[in-house]
This record gives C-alpha cells, sequence and structure tokens, in this order.
C-alpha cells in the first residue's frame, strides 16, 4: 500500500458529541515520518478546552453510569464489529502517522481489539462479593460503581493500541472518558471517536482533547477528574503521577523502560535470533517493551557466534517506509528524535563500546531513518545500558554465568520486562524467581501480555498501584462500596 497525502488532514477535538476546534491558536506538525512531510496539525488546546470536555463527561455521567452493564456491553461489542471492519483502514493510519510497517500495525490494532473483548465480560468483571451469617442474622455484600470523569494521556508509539487498554474498559464500567493523545499521533484516536459514536455511544461518554503540555497540566490539575492513566517516559510518568495524586485523582503512570534479554549457551539460535531482532529493531525500537540490552551469558565462543548471527541479522534488514511490502526497519518518529538516538551512540563510542554495526548514517535521504545499530562490549557503568534510548539501538552485554546477567538486569532503575532464551526448565525457573521486572518472556523476546492480564510494569516503570488492562483495569476504574445488612423482623 503506498501513501500519497494531496491536503493536509483536519484534527479538531470532540467534546460533547461535537467536533469543534481548540481554543488555542498553537498547533503542531503531524509528519509521515518515513517522508518528513507534514500531514497534519495537531491543536494545542487550552485548560478551557479541557474544562468543556469535563464539563460534557459530567453532564453525561449519571445517564451512563445509571445504564444496565449488559446495555453499556452492546456498544462495545459493535465498536468491536466495526473495527474489524474497518481493520485495515486503522492500521494503514497506525503507519502513516507513527511510520511502523504494516505488520506491528496490525498487530496494535489486534490487541486493541483484544481489550474491547475482555470488556465485553463487564457484566461478570463488575460482580461483587457476598457471605451470609458473617455474624448471627447478619451478611455482607460488596458491589462495583464507577468512579465518574475519567481521563488518559496516549504516547505516540502506539496511537490506537494504548488509548484502548483504558477506553473500553473505563466506559464499559460506567465512567465518561476524555482521551488526550500524542500531538505527535493524534489521527487514529480521531478515527477511534467517529467509530465510537457509530457505535452509539451517547454524546460526553466520550471525548477528545488534543494538545500537550498545556493540556496535560489541564487534566492534571482540573477537579473535575477523578482518575488519570498516563503511558510515557519515565521523568513524566514521575511528574504525572506525583502532580495528579496531589490534586487528589486515583493515578496509574506506566513508564519508561531498559528491557534485558538474556540468551543462554542453549538457547536455539535459528529460532532466537529472528526474534532478539524483532524485539530489539521492530517499530525502529519505539516501544516500552523492546528488547534494548542483549545479554551474552556463556564463554567468548559462544558469545561472539550469538553476536556475529545477530549482526548478520541485523545487517541484512530491509529499511524502508512501513507501507512498502518486505520493511522491516521503519523510520523514527521525529528528526529531533533521531539526534537524540545519534547522541546516544557517539557516547557510547566514547565510553569504550564498541560500535560494531552503525546505523548514524541515515539510510534513506528522506524521512527520518536510523539504521540498525549493535554496540558490543557494554558495561554497567556506561550510560546506555542505563538509560532508555528509545531506537534501533542494541546494547549487548557479555557475562559468563546466568547469575551475574539477573545482577545486571536487576541493576536497572526500571522493571518493564526481561526475557530469557534457554531450553533450560531450571533456569527458567531461577530467572522466574531471582529477576527484577514485572513481565517476563521465556524464548519470547516482547512479553506483551494478553488483555486479560495486567500490562505490569514495576520499579521505575510504573507509578501506582493498579496496572493497565486485566482485572487491574476494571478495579482502577471502578470504587467498592460494602454493605453489611441486619433484618431485624
Amino acid at each position: 500500500m503506498q501513501q500519497t497525502q494531496e491536503t493536509l488532514r483536519r484534527v479538531r477535538n470532540f467534546v460533547g458529541g461535537i467536533w469543534e476546534d481548540a481554543d488555542g491558536l498553537e498547533t503542531e506538525a503531524v509528519y509521515d515520518p518515513a517522508t518528513g512531510k507534514v500531514i497534519a496539525q495537531s491543536p494545542l488546546s487550552t485548560y478551557q478546552d479541557v474544562d468543556r470536555a469535563v464539563k460534557a463527561a459530567q453532564a453525561a455521567f449519571s445517564g451512563w453510569a445509571a445504564t444496565p452493564v449488559v446495555k453499556r456491553t452492546q456498544i462495545l461489542f459493535r465498536l468491536k464489529m466495526l473495527m474489524e471492519e474497518h481493520f485495515e483502514e486503522l492500521r494503514d493510519l497506525v503507519t502513516l502517522e507513527n511510520g511502523k510497517d504494516a505488520k506491528d500495525a496490525a498487530g496494535e490494532v489486534r490487541r486493541g481489539i483484544e481489550v474491547v473483548e475482555f470488556a465485553c465480560g463487564m457484566p461478570t468483571l463488575l460482580m461483587g462479593e457476598t457471605v451470609r451469617d458473617v455474624a448471627s442474622g447478619i451478611d455482607n455484600a460488596s458491589y462495583r460503581y464507577p468512579l465518574g470523569v475519567v481521563a488518559a494521556i496516549t504516547p505516540f508509539n502506539f496511537p490506537c493500541m494504548v488509548p484502548l487498554w483504558t477506553l473500553p474498559i473505563a466506559i464499559g464500567a460506567g465512567n465518561t472518558y476524555i482521551l488526550k493523545p500524542s500531538e505527535r499521533t493524534p489521527l487514529s484516536a480521531q478515527r477511534l471517536g467517529e467509530l465510537l459514536m457509530e457505535a452509539g455511544l451517547p454524546e460526553g461518554v466520550f471525548n477528545i482533547v488534543n494538545g500537550a503540555k498545556e493540556a496535560v497540566n489541564a487534566i492534571l490539575e482540573h477537579p473535575g477528574i477523578k482518575a488519570l492513566s498516563f503511558v510515557g517516559s519515565q521523568p513524566v510518568a514521575e511528574h504525572v503521577y506525583r502532580v495528579g495524586c496531589a490534586h487528589g485523582k486515583r493515578v496509574q503512570a506506566l513508564a519508561g523502560a531498559k528491557n534485558a534479554m538474556i540468551a543462554m549457551p542453549d538457547a536455539v539460535l535459528e529460532r532466537a535470533v529472528p526474534n532478539i531482532i524483532s524485539s530489539a529493531y521492530g517499530n525502529a525500537g519505539e516501544r516500552c517493551l523492546a528488547g534494548s540490552v542483549l545479554i551474552a551469558v556463556g564463554t567468548e565462543e559462544e558469545q561472539e557466534r550469538l553476536i556475529e548471527k545477530v549482526k548478520k541479522a541485523a545487517s541484512e534488514m530491509k529499511v524502508g517506509p512501513g507501507y512498502e511490502e518486505g520493511s522491516e526497519l521503519t523510520p523514527l518518529i521525529r528528526d529531533s528524535h533521531r539526534e537524540k538516538v545519534r547522541g546516544y551512540v557517539d557516547l557510547a563510542e566514547e565510553e569504550g563500546a564498541e560500535v560494531v554495526l552503525d546505523g548514524r548514517v541515515p539510510p534513506r535521504e528522506e524521512g527520518f531513518f536510523f539504521g540498525p545499530t549493535i554496540l558490543d562490549k557494554v558495561t554497567e557503568k556506561m550510560r546506555v545500558a542505563r538509560e532508555e534510548i528509545f531506537g534501533p539501538v542494541l546494547s549487548v552485554v557479555r557475562v559468563g554465568t546466568l547469575d551475574e546477567a539477573i545482577e545486571f538486569t536487576n541493576a536497572s532503575p526500571f522493571g518493564n520486562a526481561c526475557s530469557i532464551y534457554t531450553e533450560s526448565g531450571s533456569a527458567v525457573r531461577h530467572f522466574r524467581e531471582h529477576v527484577e521486572a514485572g513481565m517476563l518472556g521465556v524464548n519470547v523476546g516482547v512479553a506483551a501480555p494478553m488483555a486479560f492480564f495486567p500490562f505490569n510494569g514495576i520499579k521505575k516503570s510504573f507509578y501506582g498501584d493498579l496496572h493497565a488492562t486485566g482485572k487491574d483495569g476494571v478495579r482502577f476504574f471502578t470504587e467498592n462500596k460494602v454493605q453489611i445488612t441486619r433484618w431485624l423482623s
């Protein structure tokens, strides 16, 4: 599929069932990362825009919360059907505004649909608990209630999937919802809003406020918003968590990562290496579950064999736009981000790492491409070993034992994911029991849980108590009322 853009797409806010322009006059350019061309202008909304969205959501809340849960889920069933009908369109929108290849974009849309499917089970998910005769003639019961107006601030790297981590669960549970998508990738969110209206969602239940820092601060401070879900970089996640909590909100903030992939000497390299490549370079490394550190365990000979195979596979990747058949390494989101990634490779070289595959020279003239890069002989003291690069850069660390690999991994301030490649059950069990990460992969490089499990980052990869998706997501967007009853007659 070839993308061509003759006119700029119009991006507007969606408030109370009406598409409207933002109050603010400022906009941010939205690019096709594969060409560098501007395809839209994203409005930078003000506090007044957020306030209007909150008021619209508040007005819709009582009626929506009183709607029987089985009727609410009928709209989610229709949304799923519409997303299936428009699957390729949604996939292509993700490729256009984010740059990822069609296969990755399709996987993103599919993962989003899976959360909608999960939320269609809300009648069961909202079930409370009861105990009769907790004392003589006394019964105890609990009930789940929606919170009110909730919001989500979502990132550029999964413009369709991440909003769907929270949207269907939040509205399925009876809340009304405000989405602040990334100003870099607003088009997928806009299409989701259109499909929700087509599915029959009442006005004001779902709202979109586009914008950047001012809109984020307005959401954090607005007293009408009861809960907030955030996905983004670690410094911003910490800020969102602290400020949101200080303003009395329930907050979950999913943050950055530095995920390791531990390759044991018995790893089946014919299967492991393509998986490692996919994890490290898929979506140009711009994902919080990317394997950005490869820990080669074993003798020098075993390490060299692994690294040579990884280098060969990486160097053979087809670099190209996501809409070109066979593209494996797609562009970064912005030229400014490409410069940041280049700076990390320069720094690694200065600190003593060996650049065995160098992607700093752009492999294509147009767009924001960065070639596959491998840094060998990285040590724990180097910044590239500890800091999130968010690009197609794989750092290789050499160790002799699994315990050394686990020690290296646990020294990271992050704890999003970690994978191991081995055929040894005892190694897997030892790894599972001792590694400090919330999502573990065994011969799987991207340890993404299914929709009915939580997205379970720990340490500085997550701020909060209840994670996104799964039953945690339902608990996050609901409050318990516990009733104790005695009948006197």
